[in-house]
């Protein structure tokens, strides 16, 4: 009760914050995501009382310990600001909670932002409501935007919140779990205002570094767990390169005069059949999994700008950052993260 108790008490006071400063559309809009948080936070339990659940299977529960793990190495190893974060356990029953929409220029890679106090500019927004981002979706393409919507694994609500380890995260293996739980850990340590894509990128390669650290750490050099990381990571970072090579080609095509000189219906063909022959060129990348990164033409849409975009956010800087960690910081993640925490 305590702990619910200071949940709705630091929701009502973000609330009051924004009602005295923001429009009524984000007002309402942030009522709908407190609720959607509150309902979370209410039907979460300690992980020490979902380890005494009869009905939790025990594989699952090998996973809450583990995260217990991973946590008290992001803290201790990596220097990550300590929080109470994922002492807490919300049965999702399988089901999705949250999904965010994104919207991208349609001739140009250039992303939708929206505006949020604390926060400034952001190019993705949350929904708690499955039928609210679909509304917000297609109105980014009333506006003749390319758009997309999906449900996310995790976030971070940057210390509002206790945030709690979801159920579906339990699925993943440990090189993937720890990476997920240390890039948001992350984002509770270091979150500049209106950099999006710095921070993002960085959440990425910090959760990516450092569950090479913990697998190292927890399983040894040579062990499996770490090898099937690894080879997930080498795909993930050569599928990466591709599609950043392929939004490097868009982005060349949008900008040259020959394009902009074409009829609308021309641009809609010389796009999408350049990332036709992006998306084809997947075959011939040298992947471990391939048939994870195949693009499915009988079945599946081609993607559109926001696809780009997102890799963009997420992937665009991790050479930089593989280079100033080897170069500057002589391979310390630590030294590292509290470089940019002090950012």
């Amino acid at each position: 009760m305590k702990r619910t108790l200071t949940g709705i008490l630091k929701g009502l006071g973000i609330l009051l914050i924004l009602t005295g400063a923001i429009k009524y559309k984000l007002v309402s809009y942030g009522i709908s995501q407190l609720n959607g948080q509150l309902k979370i936070i209410i039907h979460s339990v300690k992980i020490e009382e979902a380890l005494k659940d009869p009905l939790l299977p025990d594989s699952l529960k090998q996973r809450l310990l583990l995260i217990n793990e991973i946590r008290a190495f992001a803290f201790d190893s990596l220097g990550l600001k300590r929080n109470n974060n994922y002492t807490t356990f919300y049965n999702q029953h399988g089901k999705p909670v949250l999904w965010t929409v994104t919207g991208c220029e349609r001739f140009r890679l250039k992303a939708f932002q929206w505006w949020f106090p604390f926060l400034g500019k952001v190019s993705y927004k949350g929904f708690f409501v499955k039928e609210k981002a679909q509304k917000e979706f297609e109105k980014l393409r009333r506006k003749g935007l390319d758009a997309e919507y999906s449900p996310v694994g995790g976030w971070s609500t940057l210390g509002w919140f206790t945030d709690p380890v979801l159920s579906n995260m339990l699925r993943r293996r440990a090189g993937s779990l720890a990476e997920l739980i240390i890039h948001e850990l992350t984002h509770g340590t270091v979150y500049l205002r209106s950099s999006v894509d710095l921070n993002e990128n960085l959440a990425t390669f910090v959760g990516e570094q450092g569950a090479i650290l913990f697998l190292k750490s927890k399983f040894g050099e040579n062990a499996d767990e770490l090898k099937v990381y690894q080879n997930f990571k080498s795909d993930e970072e050569i599928f990466g390169r591709y599609i950043l090579q392929g939004a490097e080609s868009l982005d060349s095509m949008y900008l040259s005069s020959s394009f902009k000189e074409m009829e609308f219906a021309e641009k809609l063909g010389a796009k999408y059949n350049l990332i036709a022959r992006i998306m084809s060129g997947i075959g011939d990348l040298n992947l471990n999994n391939k048939k994870y990164y195949l693009h499915n033409f009988k079945t599946d849409p081609l993607p559109d700008n926001t696809f780009f975009m997102s890799y963009l956010r997420y992937r665009k800087k991790q050479d930089l950052f593989s280079e100033e960690l080897d170069q500057k910081f002589k391979n310390n993640l630590r030294e590292f993260i509290v470089n940019y925490s002090q950012k």
